[in-house]
């Protein structure tokens, strides 16, 4: 599959260097996609990796992975071009600046923001509320991290689960798009937890059903 990470911080570069890794062809779309940074995690990322500009990354893509700061999401997905049918996973969190609660009213979330943005996108909510260090390793003892998702279409849902699978994360469909809103607060919950509670990053949120 042909993956558009946007953003190349902790997220979007522990993302797009692990699906390379598993084969998936991979492109890290930054504004300054010849940077040290950015070829460092070329060389970390290995041979299905490139780095491209946001707009053309996203011209090449079936998917779009959206791993920027809330602050400068929207602008983003305005300057990246038609993303018309395409697949956009919303990893963000509209967070206050203290990183207490999300910082949107409570009656949307950074989820539906960026599809009124994104025109003809397909927008799945997704790898919000893990940090980086699951995604890099999900597996806790002889369980594995649950990965939550929402969105509209089935199909669209069921690609990221799939994404999500390939690296070791057992997937639960929380519902539509509106659901975003609360998986932003679990986001939260989890930063409080980790860094006000002392938890750290090394815990992660399971459902357990009988």
């Amino acid at each position: 599959m042909k993956i558009a990470v946007i953003g190349t911080g902790s997220v979007g570069g522990t993302l797009g260097r692990r699906w390379a890794q598993k084969g998936h062809e991979v492109t890290f779309c930054s504004r300054m996609p010849e940077s040290e940074k950015v070829r460092a995690l070329l060389d970390a990322s290995g041979p299905r990796s490139r780095s491209a500009s946001i707009k053309e990354g996203v011209g090449d893509c079936d998917v779009v992975v959206v791993a920027t700061p809330w602050p400068v999401t929207l602008e983003t997905i305005d300057s990246a071009g038609s993303i018309d049918g395409k697949i956009v996973v919303d990893c963000t969190n509209a967070l206050k600046p203290d990183l207490s609660t999300p910082s949107l009213p409570a009656d949307t979330s950074a989820a539906e923001q960026i599809a009124a943005h994104a025109q003809g996108a397909r927008v799945v909510k997704a790898f919000n509320t893990i940090p980086y260090t699951t995604m890099d390793d999900p597996t806790f003892g002889e369980q594995r991290a649950d990965l939550f998702l929402c969105g509209d279409d089935e199909k669209a849902k069921s690609t990221v689960a799939q994404l999500a699978e390939d690296l070791g994360l057992d997937v639960v469909d929380t519902g539509p798009l509106h659901v975003a809103k609360h998986l932003e607060y679990l986001a939260s919950l989890w930063i409080y937890m980790a860094f006000e509670g002392g938890w750290g990053r090394n815990f992660t949120f399971k459902v357990l059903k009988r």
